[in-house]
């Protein structure tokens, strides 16, 4: 075992709702503990500035045309992020060696190379006094990664954990349910890279197509536990038209951004029918997604260990299971590991590997070309 740290990650998910911080220890390599998670919800008008921005870049030189205002949105998302680091430090009461900060994801297209998260890591070190890594994907996007899934080095991490502790064999597969969902099929430590890989592939749409629903159409800013789509009828035509329009890279090598997607083909249907349909849509491309890594991997197992804010929709996993005779979708706190926290543990996990040099991002996770590290690290105090 390596040199133990403790590091924070600061996660800003796809649904603009706010901030996951976590402090873990972990030597960055194979095992790593738990210290506190916390959440902090963005007020109603940053959320407000947060999507109006994200709505105005549909490509690139949108990044350009909106500078300033991009600029101004960074400061304030940072600002927030301070706060968060400094409350979660006082009620930890823990001397934190390293800040993973990811930012708040506005725009993502790897054939550009371009991944914007805004947060501002020179600031941040400055005001916390801490070590801060942050834009995590350029290195892997400049090497002709996809830049996503990161987060899957942790997830492999937490997959021995749970190993361990409840006598799972591999290779144990995770679901993660974020704004756009995506796959981890994990691998023994004691054969990871001699035989055995880590192997991780976005899969399409999470929750975002069912929150810009919501929110579009409701003063709900997601359905809860799924409870909107339950009451609504699914328009087959209309899904089934859905499906047939929809172009997607079958092997599932590139990664997906929310702009991907979009909820046109359910306009002009009443709250609950649209919710029913779209959660559908979700659902059957999730579905065909874990049926052709199944297939694809000869894993033997239906089972899959579910985490992010989509696992909270009872109406998603009950849909995507009914396209299987036997599927089991476990949520991973049936693990003793609470699934809203996983991705800013990840972030924690990656910036002590940045700190020792360890890559972050594999051609078997990222598409990237080797092994790469990743993540700028400043001490700007």
């Amino acid at each position: 075992m390596g040199k133990i740290y403790t590091a924070m990650g600061l996660m800003s998910g796809t649904s603009l709702d706010g901030v996951d911080v976590s402090i873990i220890e972990s030597d960055g390599k194979s095992d790593y503990s738990s210290i506190l998670d916390r959440y902090y919800e963005y007020d109603d008008k940053l959320i407000q500035k947060i999507h109006e921005i994200r709505d105005k870049i549909s490509n690139s030189k949108d990044l350009n045309k909106y500078q300033q205002e991009i600029k101004d949105l960074e400061r304030d998302i940072t600002l927030f992020n301070y706060k968060a680091v400094n409350e979660t430090i006082k009620i930890a009461n823990s001397e934190i060696n390293v800040i993973g900060f990811h930012g708040q994801t506005i725009f993502h297209n790897p054939k550009e190379k371009i991944s914007k998260q805004l947060g501002d890591g020179k600031l941040l070190s400055q005001l916390s006094k801490k070590k801060v890594v942050y834009d995590f994907r350029k290195n892997d996007l400049d090497n002709g990664g996809q830049g996503a899934p990161l987060a899957s080095i942790f997830h492999n991490a937490m997959a021995n954990k749970i190993s361990k502790k409840f006598d799972l064999r591999f290779p144990i597969n995770i679901l993660n349910i974020g704004g756009i969902a995506n796959v981890t099929i994990t691998a023994d430590e004691k054969k990871l890279w001699k035989k055995d890989k880590i192997y991780s592939y976005d899969i399409g749409p999470g929750n975002c197509l069912i929150d810009e629903w919501m929110r579009k159409n409701s003063k709900k800013k997601y359905d809860v536990k799924g409870s909107t789509s339950k009451n609504g009828k699914i328009d087959e035509l209309i899904l089934n038209q859905a499906l047939e329009n929809f172009s997607q890279n079958q092997n599932y090598e590139k990664s997906l951004d929310v702009k991907n997607f979009d909820i046109f083909f359910a306009k002009g249907l009443s709250l609950e029918n649209g919710a029913a349909t779209i959660t559908n849509f979700t659902a059957k491309l999730l579905s065909d997604a874990i049926r052709y890594f199944n297939e694809k991997n000869k894993t033997g197992t239906n089972r899959w260990l579910v985490c992010g804010g989509g696992r909270k929709n009872l109406y998603l996993l009950e849909s995507i299971k009914k396209n299987f005779l036997e599927l089991h979708l476990d949520p991973i706190e049936k693990y003793e590991i609470d699934g809203d926290f996983v991705e800013s543990q990840a972030f924690a996990f990656l910036a002590i590997r940045t700190l020792e040099g360890m890559p972050i991002s594999f051609p078997s996770t990222t598409r990237c070309k080797e092994f790469l590290t990743g993540g700028v690290l400043v001490e700007n105090y």
